[in-house]
């Protein structure tokens, strides 16, 4: 038994330490805008079967239990939380937050599908006044927005029209439409890095239109989206995979002294 309880307890070392970085990632990314925090799910491997449930004994009384010893845990998935993410006031035209469902598109190299998807709406304008992403590497948003050279103001409404305040004329002229993506399954999506999501088949195929229609969120613009993670409980969780860890590695050692007194009974 000695040896079922070292592998038990090196299979959760091993599912604790994915733990730990799942744990560790959400923590870096407290500030990240758009990010969503990820959570470890476990679950039990197989069990070895000393006696069946229901064995019928030598008079015809049914065992109401049998004898079943676990092999120890896995990390079954890391499981996305969409929860919505506080709002920051920025003030600034091109930084947008979804209120509700959605994700902005944007332009990414063939590998990776052509589109991509984000939460994260800190945009600005490129040399060519195209709408982009606020990064190095200055993704399109997609379908592409180009705003006309004169504007000297830039105003999205509710819906994800853009329009510019042009010198010398009397209304806004609009520049075109934010289009939002959903899916079937949100949390089957791809995390690729840049705060960018791509599309799989555990995520089902996206499908588009204008904010505000078919349960997409509305946009608001001059607020980001800030990341969702809760410290306090990424604390707590923290320390619970600390415990364990202390836990399983007293299992180890409590195993190693019962195989240490076992090598020595033939003194």
């Amino acid at each position: 038994m000695a040896m079922v309880a070292l592998q038990s307890s090196a299979t959760a070392l091993s599912a604790l330490n994915t733990s730990l970085d799942v744990t560790a990632n959400n923590l870096a990314n407290m500030n990240t805008v758009g990010f969503k925090a990820s959570r470890t799910n476990f679950e039990d491997l197989l069990y070895l079967h000393k006696q069946q449930p229901g064995v019928e004994n030598a008079i015809g009384d049914k065992s109401p239990c049998g004898i079943q010893v676990g092999l120890g845990v896995k990390v079954s998935s890391t499981q996305l939380d969409f929860t919505e993410g506080a709002p920051l006031q920025t003030g600034r035209p091109l930084d947008m937050q979804i209120q509700g469902f959605g994700f902005f598109q944007v332009q990414v190299e063939p590998s990776l599908g052509n589109t991509a998807y984000t939460r994260a709406g800190n945009f600005a304008l490129n040399a060519d006044r195209e709408i982009v992403m606020a990064n190095n590497q200055g993704r399109r948003l997609e379908p592409v927005i180009t705003i006309d050279q004169n504007a000297t103001a830039i105003s999205i409404d509710n819906s994800g029209r853009v329009y510019a305040t042009i010198a010398g004329t009397a209304q806004p002229q609009l520049q075109g439409q934010i289009q939002l993506a959903t899916f079937p399954n949100p949390g089957g999506l791809l995390q690729i890095g840049e705060n960018l999501y791509t599309e799989t088949n555990g995520s089902g195929p996206p499908v588009t239109g204008e904010p505000g229609t078919d349960q997409r969120g509305q946009i608001a613009q001059g607020i980001l989206e800030n990341s969702n993670v809760d410290p306090t409980r990424e604390m707590i969780d923290l320390i619970r995979t600390q415990r364990a860890f202390e836990f399983n590695s007293q299992v180890i050692r409590a195993a190693d002294d019962s195989l240490r007194a076992v090598a020595q009974l033939r003194r």
